[in-house]
């Protein structure tokens, strides 16, 4: 019900111009259907009582003409419709130059719409609301082109950066595996350290090249959804057993809390990269030897999952760019919580695809990510 009053006041909204417009017309043929009969009567009447001799002396002829066609009813009638006539005509020559007025303010708009060297549109006063409109959607066009091109800057600073980096392990690789190569008696326990050396870049290298994959997917990737019924529970258990051997390396452990079933309608392959980003975020930007708790609960028209980390604050002006594209909390390359700046980002898009939110909160004590998400 409210979704229609909406959609009514809307078009009422739009039909403004064209009812001010339509009526302004007719009280003005209204007005002269009213007005040149009395005028044209009263006319008759002065003529028909004051004697014009002046006029009679110097132009006989139009005062007998005068005379002639005046005490006529139907020539009246006749001289009475030709005025009304050409003031209708000329009325609506004034109507269709001003909805040309309009059409043509309108062109002219729609340049300046992209004309950078112009800050603000100006339209006559009847379209004022569509002045306000276009001027706002302006700013914004203006806000996302800015928005492009630093996210295009950033994007070739961190091709260029990971091309870098993916150089580092694999030079690193190639030397250890020469050594191992070429050296046949090598002892075990150095051959077995060169190995574990060589496996780790390798693992750093397939990270690095995830994600030049991601930035690839995330440009020219269109996400759609393929929703079914999925157990949360069971999908966020399988993420942290995934992330088991990192957090035994790490010393650190993940405390998923929840008393309840939860079954969402959602996508789990997306909703799956979600948490998995999250928690890897967590995970990554977490204490040493720290805890990282997530809690899930449901109600009755949502579901809502906190993931919290024991870590440094975010100052406030980080917070709000985490979600951004490309963007990295911890710009230094060498730093192994280093990704593409994408994580995120994908992952807030993959949420508001579901109808969801998702937003950051931190403090001096811990950081929190809070994902709402509709049940159906």
């Amino acid at each position: 019900m409210e979704w229609g009053i909406k959609l009514k006041n809307k078009d009422n909204k739009k039909n403004k111009l064209l009812k001010q417009t339509f009526w302004s017309f007719i009280s003005q043929v209204a007005i002269a259907t009213v007005s040149i009969p009395i005028v044209f009567y009263i006319s008759l009447l002065i003529i028909v009582r004051l004697d014009f001799q002046w006029l009679y002396d110097f132009f006989p002829n139009v005062y007998n003409f005068s005379r002639y066609y005046l005490s006529n009813l139907s020539m009246i009638i006749i001289i009475v419709i030709i005025i009304w006539v050409t003031v209708v005509l000329i009325l609506l020559y004034r109507l269709l130059k001003k909805v040309f007025s309009y059409v043509n303010a309108l062109s002219d708009a729609s340049d300046e719409l992209m004309n950078n060297n112009i800050e603000y549109i100006e339209l006559p006063k009847e379209l004022e609301d569509i002045q306000n409109k276009m001027n706002s959607l302006k700013r914004e066009s203006e806000k996302n082109e800015k928005l492009a091109r630093e996210n295009e800057q950033k994007k070739d600073e961190l091709i260029v950066y990971l091309a870098h980096d993916i150089k580092t392990p694999l030079t690193s690789m190639i030397g250890y595996l020469s050594i191992l190569d070429e050296i046949d008696d090598m002892p075990k326990k150095k051959q077995k350290k060169y190995t574990s050396i060589a496996l780790e870049k390798s693992y750093r290298l397939e990270e690095l090249i995830n994600e030049l994959f991601d930035i690839a997917r995330f440009n020219s990737e269109k996400i759609v959804l393929e929703k079914e019924e999925l157990n949360l529970n069971l999908m966020i258990e399988q993420i942290i057993d995934d992330f088991y051997p990192i957090l035994k390396e790490l010393n650190k452990e993940i405390q998923f809390d929840t008393k309840e079933d939860i079954r969402v309608f959602a996508d789990p392959d997306k909703l799956s990269r979600v948490f998995t980003n999250l928690i890897k975020n967590a995970i990554n930007y977490s204490k040493e030897e720290s805890k990282i708790t997530i809690n899930a609960k449901k109600n009755n028209a949502n579901i809502t999952v906190d993931i919290v980390n024991k870590g440094k604050q975010i100052p406030k002006e980080k917070l709000d760019r985490l979600f951004e594209k490309f963007y990295r909390l911890d710009s230094s390359r060498t730093s192994k919580t280093g990704g593409s700046g994408l994580g995120l980002a994908i992952a807030k898009e993959i949420i508001k695809l579901h109808g969801g939110i998702i937003i950051a909160k931190s403090n001096e004590e811990e950081t929190t990510f809070h994902v709402e998400l509709p049940i159906k």
